[in-house]
């Protein structure tokens, strides 16, 4: 391959620095005004931490954050089994053509959109009353697929020899996953839950559509955009940056895990 031109080079470092000052300004700018002593969202008036203090006394962001957290932790273990159980079947019976391949992964690539309105239809259509139960079974059609793949991605490399050695030594199917397939793909059933609860945190649209009237189901997505419909206020910058922060440090850490687990 030729080496690049200095003024290559250059031109490449530019255009990469503007597509990063591009991405990254605006959220800079967001966390820097979270801090804002004043009430105006965009002039700076002095550091303060009134606004994050304000966050634990409103009742409506506490209710929005209990539910978000219930809904991602429990979407998520449930995510996290069946998309275990789902790779690991899938890669034992070895033989499955593209249309099973995009029966798994079709939660992931159809628009968040088209999805809200089929599992809305689906509820309706088993006359389900919408609330956080419906949100949660949501979360968890999506939320499988991601875990699926990432299980499935350390399994490519796993040694089913082992298995049959286990199997072999009278072993029980049980006992051989626990004490043999389970310690070699936990990494990346670690990964995968953290990429589900980050996803489940995140996600507003399949959670507007499927959640039911009140408080009582509203995320934390939800509240932001019925206070962001009054104007953006230093709170509303608070809350983004808390749940940006807790989303960037999930998704760190299944980055970390999925790394290794590539890497094996």
């Amino acid at each position: 391959m030729a080496e690049r031109s200095p003024a290559t080079r250059r031109t490449l470092w530019l255009v990469l620095s503007l597509v990063f000052a591009f991405l990254y300004i605006p959220i800079a700018v967001l966390v820097a005004l979270s801090f804002n002593q004043g009430g105006l969202p965009t002039v700076w008036s002095g550091f303060s931490l009134k606004w994050y203090a304000s966050l634990a006394g409103n009742a409506a962001i506490l209710s929005a954050a209990l539910n978000t957290l219930i809904v991602a932790l429990v979407s998520t273990a449930i995510a996290t089994l069946f998309g275990t159980l789902l790779a690991i079947g899938v890669e034992i019976r070895r033989q499955y053509g593209s249309g099973l391949e995009a029966l798994i992964f079709a939660p992931m690539i159809i628009p968040d959109i088209v999805l809200a309105i089929a599992l809305l239809s689906f509820f309706s259509l088993l006359d389900f009353t919408l609330g956080l139960h419906t949100i949660i079974l949501a979360h968890v059609v999506f939320n499988l697929a991601f875990v699926c793949s990432v299980v499935r991605a350390r399994l490519k490399s796993f040694d089913w020899s082992i298995v049959e050695a286990s199997a072999d030594l009278g072993a029980s199917a049980i006992t051989t996953f626990r004490r043999v397939t389970l310690p070699v793909i936990l990494p990346a059933v670690v990964a995968g839950a953290l990429l589900a609860f980050t996803l489940s945190v995140d996600e507003f649209i399949i959670a507007f559509f499927t959640s039911g009237a009140g408080r009582a189901s509203t995320t934390l997505p939800m509240q932001i955009y019925s206070m962001i419909r009054f104007g953006i206020t230093p709170e509303i910058n608070a809350l983004a940056t808390i749940v940006m922060a807790v989303s960037i440090t999930a998704l760190t850490l299944s980055q970390r895990l999925n790394r290794g687990v590539i890497g094996q």
